[in-house]
């Protein structure tokens, strides 16, 4: 990749960070499958290694502890790794990763698929907004720096939904609104429809993955 699109100004999500000021074109043409639970190939292998979770969603788990520790059937205590990053770039300030058992993610469903958290929330009429994290919920994009971009799976082809379904970006257009606004979706909707500003890619960015669904 050689070229990243400058966009009008820096976009901050609803939490103050990350603040998004370009954006990978590739994200416009790479498709991915999408609809997660409805394909019947992929075995969860997105829920394999766990994800980042950012402090401020690790809060919020926390006060649904009772219920999650209910619905996944590991104590809170088992959660986490030892891992603990600090970022600026990430709401909180910080992130932490989910521990992994034999089957993958503690959060991947007890004896069926999806996320343990995702559907506790659906369960219990909350916004899995509120107790998903940010990178978490926008797999297969992630972001370095300002930069939104595709996740390592997706450059490196390794993602097992690739090249059906609609593009990365339509995939979490709804998504990419809720975190950075309509003004956001707009502008970036204008890029896909017309011609971006192009500008050479930063070299060496520190990376902020998104490596679970």
């Amino acid at each position: 990749m050689n070229d990243v699109i400058q966009l009008s100004r820096a976009f901050a999500s609803r939490y103050g960070v990350p603040s998004i000021s370009q954006v990978d074109p590739r994200m416009y043409s790479l498709r991915y499958f999408t609809h997660c639970l409805a394909c019947t190939f992929c075995h969860d292998w997105c829920c394999e290694h766990g994800v980042d979770v950012d402090l401020l969603h690790v809060r919020a788990m926390e006060q649904h502890r009772e219920g999650l520790e209910l619905a996944t059937g590991i104590p809170f205590a088992d959660w986490f790794t030892d891992e603990y990053e600090e970022d600026d770039e990430v709401p909180g300030g910080a992130s932490r990763r989910t521990n992994t058992t034999e089957r993958g993610c503690v959060f991947l469903t007890p004896g069926g698929r999806g996320c343990t958290i995702h559907q506790y929330a659906i369960d219990n009429g909350i916004d899995y907004h509120e107790l998903k994290s940010l990178v978490d919920v926008l797999f297969p994009l992630t972001y370095e720096g300002e930069l939104l971009t595709i996740a390592d799976e997706v450059a490196d082809g390794s993602l097992v939904c690739l090249d059906t379904g609609p593009t990365v970006y339509q995939g979490l257009r709804k998504e990419l609104q809720y975190y950075f606004g309509d003004s956001f979706v707009k502008e970036l909707d204008e890029i896909e429809d017309g011609e971006p500003m192009v500008l050479p890619l930063p070299s060496a960015p520190d990376v902020q993955m998104a490596p679970g669904r």
